[in-house]
Order: structure tokens, then C-alpha cells, then sequence
């Protein structure tokens, strides 16, 4: 049986992990804000020269030639940006992830506690009850175990197949940029 200190103490952990997350949500946050100025103030001065040159070319080749040098480091930053910004969101996520891996293993290790104690202080012949309530606890953390390694095995594909669009953009742009 819980005590009013246990309770006490669990709401404060509670409250406290509560607070944590709210803090690194709102650093994402900011860093989200953070690389969406850098990478606007990047594009704004980028399109100033960008305008000077178009004006200062004199040719139809020329032109092309300005084209063509544009393309892949305007295809290299997207997928720069595009890298930056995943690893800001997988980060947070990965934060609120092992928050909650911790809390869901304490109320695991409390409910294991709990139905032991149960055990120990049950009348006799209700073993059987017992028996199966352990089962059921068991049961329980293993389909909870087998839940959170497909959720790192689908992020893990997630991010490889991230990463590989990311990097095949990049690629892409290259012969692009040549062949003109």
C-alpha cells in the first residue's frame, strides 16, 4: 500500500519531469526559430548577389553559366537545412522518448513492488490468483518491451530513409547543375 510520502514524492517527480519536458520542448523551439532566421537572413543576402550578378551578365551563355552555379549550393543548403532541422525534431523527440521510457520503468518497478507485497500478504490458497496476476504483470512489461523496440526499430528506418532522401537530393543536383 502507498504511503502519503510515496505519493507526495511521486507527484513531485511527476511534476518536476513535466517541467523538464517543457523546457526541452521550448528549446527545440527556439532552435527551430534560431536556424529558420539564420537560413532566411542566408537567403536574403544570397538573393542580393544573387541580383547583382543576374544584372551584370551580358550574354545568353552567361546567363547559363550563372545558372548552373547556382543550382547545387542552392540544392547542397536545402538538404542542409532539411538535415538540421530533423535532427532538432529527433532530438526533442528523443528527450521526451527517454523521459518516458524512465517513467513508465518506474511505475513498472512500483507495480511489481506493489503486487509482490500483495502476494506475501495474501490469505492461503490464493495462490493461484497470485500466480496469475504475476503472469498478467509479466505479460504486460513484455508486450510493453516488444512496443518500444518496433518504435526504435520504426525510427531508426525513419532516419536511414531520412537521410538517404536527403543525400540522393544532394547527388541528383550535382549532374543536374553540370548538364547545363
Amino acid at each position: 500500500m502507498l504511503t502519503v510520502e510515496q505519493v507526495l514524492a511521486s507527484q513531485k517527480a511527476n511534476i518536476e519531469t513535466l517541467l523538464g519536458l517543457t523546457s526541452k520542448a521550448f528549446e527545440g523551439v527556439e532552435k527551430i526559430v534560431e536556424l529558420n532566421l539564420s537560413a532566411s537572413k542566408a537567403a536574403l543576402n544570397e538573393t542580393g548577389e544573387n541580383a547583382k550578378a543576374m544584372l551584370s551578365v551580358k550574354d545568353a551563355q552567361e546567363l547559363m553559366a550563372l545558372q548552373q552555379s547556382l543550382l547545387q549550393p542552392l540544392a547542397e543548403k536545402t538538404a542542409a537545412y532539411s538535415r538540421h532541422l530533423y535532427e532538432i525534431a529527433t532530438g526533442t523527440t528523443g528527450e521526451f522518448t527517454k523521459a518516458m521510457e524512465a517513467q513508465v520503468s518506474e511505475v513498472q518497478q512500483q507495480f511489481t513492488g506493489m503486487v509482490e507485497s500483495a502476494a506475501k500478504n495474501a490469505p492461503a490458497g490464493s495462490e493461484p490468483a497470485v500466480t496469475m496476476m504475476k503472469s498478467a504483470v509479466a505479460a504486460a512489461t513484455n508486450a510493453l518491451e516488444s512496443v518500444q523496440k518496433a518504435v526504435k526499430q520504426a525510427t531508426d528506418v525513419a532516419e536511414t530513409n531520412f537521410n538517404a532522401v536527403a543525400n540522393s537530393a544532394a547527388s541528383a543536383a550535382k549532374p543536374a547543375a553540370k548538364k547545363r
